[in-house]
């Protein structure tokens, strides 16, 4: 069977590293298109014009939602200037959106995360939504990003509940691609699961329970240390590696579901996935002991290990129900599991975790 491992052309991170993005990117072109979350000129704009001293370029404001609207009307934006580069600034949607609007465009795309909530700056995949916020599609892109540039002190001064939900959008990459693994699914790379992705999946998770809290306390402190650097990569790299390169399971699936409830909307995509995970944990009836670790790991970090903490706070099986089977939905990656999965016992690990 043929194996297939995939990465971005360039990952750069560390302290002050904004300030020397044109050298990371001069082979790209010369002019740029900037979507980027509103904030970042408010915050960053004085390191931004350090970093990009010799590009011509302009700023779009990304809506908040990763929607075939908004990529549309941005790709559209980027063929007008005469961009020669898309660069994303911001967080997840705004990075996915970037990635969808670069690739219809046809152009090369920089990804610069702002925050560390999420591994989907490395990854050749947008997550679409509906402009109401409900997970529509996966869209698949023919390449990762060329350069992706994650500056630490950023994200150490970013507020401590993104670099958190990171951790929980990581800690679902070793039990997904150890699922994966059973079946030799085709991954998003577009082979089986390679002995690679493999490692650095089961390296993320022991990096977040190695690192985890010490990260927290330094980013509460808004402090670059080496266990925040450590997270980050954790986060951003070897999460996005893994889970693109040794596959997708249930717990991504489960996160899917919840979108169909508007008292989940409020939480990130990592708190969703950190619950889902627990779930997709005792559908496999892992050992208790394992996943009593991985629920205080959640609680002592702040991820959610009740349906309360997720905002469901008046649960009923309908409710519960309609989670299960948008999570089970026919091209759904809960299929990849090393056994067959109905709605009935995703509803049942749904709420089992939450009594637990």
């Amino acid at each position: 069977m043929t194996k297939v491992m995939t990465s971005p052309g360039k990952y750069v991170q560390g302290k002050k590293v904004i300030e020397e993005m044109g050298d990371y990117i001069k082979d790209l072109g010369t002019k740029a298109l900037i979507i980027a979350d509103p904030i970042v000129e408010e915050l960053f704009f004085d390191q931004l014009e350090v970093g990009l001293k010799d590009l011509d370029y302009e700023i779009e404001y990304f809506n908040g939602e990763c929607s075939k609207v908004e990529i549309k009307r941005l790709e559209k934006k980027a063929v007008e200037k005469g961009a020669e580069m898309v660069i994303g600034m911001g967080g997840g949607k705004t990075l996915d959106t970037a990635k969808a609007a670069a690739h219809y465009a046809d152009l090369p795309v920089v990804i610069v995360p702002t925050i560390a909530a999420t591994d989907a700056p490395c990854s050749a995949l947008s997550v679409i939504y509906t402009e109401e916020g409900v997970f529509e599609e996966y869209l698949f892109l023919p390449r990762n990003p060329d350069v992706v540039m994650i500056d630490t002190k950023i994200v150490a001064q970013a507020p401590v509940r993104f670099l958190v939900s990171g951790m929980g959008d990581a800690l679902a990459t070793y039990f997904e691609a150890a699922a994966s693994a059973l079946t030799k699914t085709t991954a998003m790379s577009g082979g089986a699961p390679t002995m690679t992705a493999q490692n650095l999946a089961e390296l993320c998770y022991n990096t977040l329970l190695k690192y985890g809290e010490s990260a927290k306390k330094a980013a509460e402190a808004g402090v670059v240390t080496e266990a925040l650097e450590k997270i980050v990569e954790a986060n951003t790299l070897l999460s996005g590696l893994g889970f693109e390169s040794g596959g997708l399971a249930a717990a991504h699936a489960i996160h899917n579901g919840f979108t169909v409830l508007e008292e989940t909307h409020a939480k990130t995509h990592g708190e969703k996935v950190a619950y889902s995970t627990l779930v997709q944990m005792v559908m496999e009836d892992r050992d208790p002991v394992e996943i009593e670790m991985v629920r205080n790991f959640c609680r002592r970090i702040g991820l959610p290990t009740t349906l309360a903490d997720l905002g469901i706070t008046e649960i009923s099986e309908e409710k519960i129900i309609q989670v299960a089977e948008a999570s089970c939905a026919e091209d759904e990656t809960i299929h990849n599991m090393p056994f067959a999965v109905d709605a009935e016992m995703v509803k049942d690990a749904i709420l089992a975790v939450d009594a637990l």
